[in-house]
């Protein structure tokens, strides 16, 4: 790892206006305010059929292992659909491997427009387990999303406090497994 660890945000949400992709963009900049150099990865740009197994390597899947590949942190982030994470971000998850996401710390983003999001959140922890990778104990869960941002900015304090915690501690555990010594809330 370089002095500056890597974190990449992966959004799974192919709308225009996504509040999931609003989110992990905030909590994106509070981990370059960290010292992390940062992207988004977003699914909307790559070409990612329909995971067959038979085709490990169709569409974009390389350059997505490549991208995810790299990071030394990441943040996954996902509307919460009939309980459970977004196809898209499923599809994007299905391409990669433990190759790609052993021994990384991942960062947990969910949002709903109702009920606290729950099920995708431990959706998500289950899928990093298997992946190899250690998903932090922080998380980030937004219930009724559409009173949390407005005119594409996080107000509400208690969800962008949180959100900002998520990306310094995704930083923080990136040089942690990098074997520098660091502070870790």
């Amino acid at each position: 790892m370089t002095a500056h660890p890597r974190v990449v945000g992966v959004c799974g949400s192919l709308r225009e206006n996504s509040s999931t992709r609003i989110v992990l963009e905030h909590a994106l900049t509070a981990a370059k305010a960290a010292g992390a150099e940062t992207a988004l990865l977003d699914l909307r740009e790559y070409d990612l059929p329909l995971y067959d197994g038979d085709d490990k390597d169709a569409g974009d899947a390389p350059a997505l292992r490549a991208d995810v590949r790299e990071a030394d942190g990441l943040l996954l982030g996902t509307p919460i659909y009939h309980g459970s994470v977004s196809s898209t971000l499923k599809t994007a998850l299905d391409y990669c491997g433990s190759d790609e996401f052993e021994e990384k710390p991942v960062g947990l983003v969910t949002v709903a427009g109702g009920r606290f999001p729950t099920p995708s959140l431990l959706h998500l922890r289950t899928i990093c387990v298997w992946l190899r990778a250690h998903p932090l104990s922080h998380q980030v869960g937004i219930p009724n999303v559409s009173s949390t941002i407005e005119h594409g900015e996080l107000v509400d304090e208690k969800a962008r406090e949180r959100t900002e915690t998520l990306g310094e501690t995704v930083v923080e555990h990136a040089r942690l497994f990098a074997g520098e010594t660091v502070c870790v809330r």
